[in-house]
């Protein structure tokens, strides 16, 4: 199962008595608050994953004119629910938060679009690697020299083992969803550092595109924990 299994529900949020979090925020103006142990089901007239597919329709609304109406409509909803989901569970569950519905749909920051766009993006480029008929090497070379960012990368994505089993055992969904957070920053930092498609050196260029590839699987398996999906375009 996964971490959002004890916490959330598959549609509107609630919350279970072995969270101790409480939830208080603001809608247009309209403060709402939702005290620890409760079930937080609407506001107004529109449930929270409604307004946030809603708010993040509005926000991809012309960015994808080779999309149906349905797989936008698809983005949104992944796009939406996983900003809400991953806007809740990134707080220490012992604590009480603020809900921010428009800082949860911000492309930037620790929000879950700004992981989800990260995705999104290293999914991109291993398509255009694989169009320009680029493959991965099963073994990398061994000659070739790492920068310290590269390096940071990779003892990031080693820590994933450590930090979700410190997270199921102190109950801390909030963990993983950090863990997933810094490490999306420290790859977009490395992607406009360094050239991937366009670099020379086939070995080096081989080594950024599978630290690509393996920066996406991890991502993709710490927000799977959360319940959160993942689109593969944004």
């Amino acid at each position: 199962g996964t971490f959002v299994d004890k916490w959330i529900g598959t549609g509107n949020v609630v919350f279970t008595d072995n969270m101790a979090k409480g939830v208080e925020g603001t809608d247009n103006g309209r403060n709402f608050c939702v005290p620890a142990g409760s079930a937080y089901l609407v506001y107004g007239e529109t449930s929270l994953t409604e307004g946030a597919e809603y708010d993040i329709a509005i926000k991809i609304n012309g960015k994808f004119d080779d999309m149906t109406e349905e797989e936008k409509a698809e983005v949104a909803r992944i796009v939406g629910m996983g900003a809400l989901k991953y806007f809740l569970l990134k707080v220490d569950a012992r604590k009480n938060m603020l809900f921010n519905p428009e800082e949860s749909i911000d492309f930037n920051g620790n929000t879950g679009p700004f992981i989800q766009y990260t995705y999104a993006r290293i999914r991109s480029i291993l398509r255009k690697a694989a169009d320009a008929g680029i493959r991965l090497p099963e073994k990398l070379s061994p000659a070739v020299g790492l920068s310290v960012k590269e390096e940071e990368i990779v003892q990031h994505i080693a820590d994933f083992a450590a930090v979700v089993r410190q997270a199921g055992t102190e109950y801390q969904p909030a963990a993983v969803a950090n863990y997933c957070y810094e490490l999306v920053k420290e790859y977009n930092q490395f992607y406009h550092d360094f050239s991937i498609l366009r670099e020379t050196d086939p070995d080096k260029q081989a080594f950024r595109l599978v630290l690509s590839l393996n920066v996406a699987k991890v991502v993709r398996l710490g927000m799977g924990l959360l319940g959160i999906e993942m689109p593969e375009r944004m």
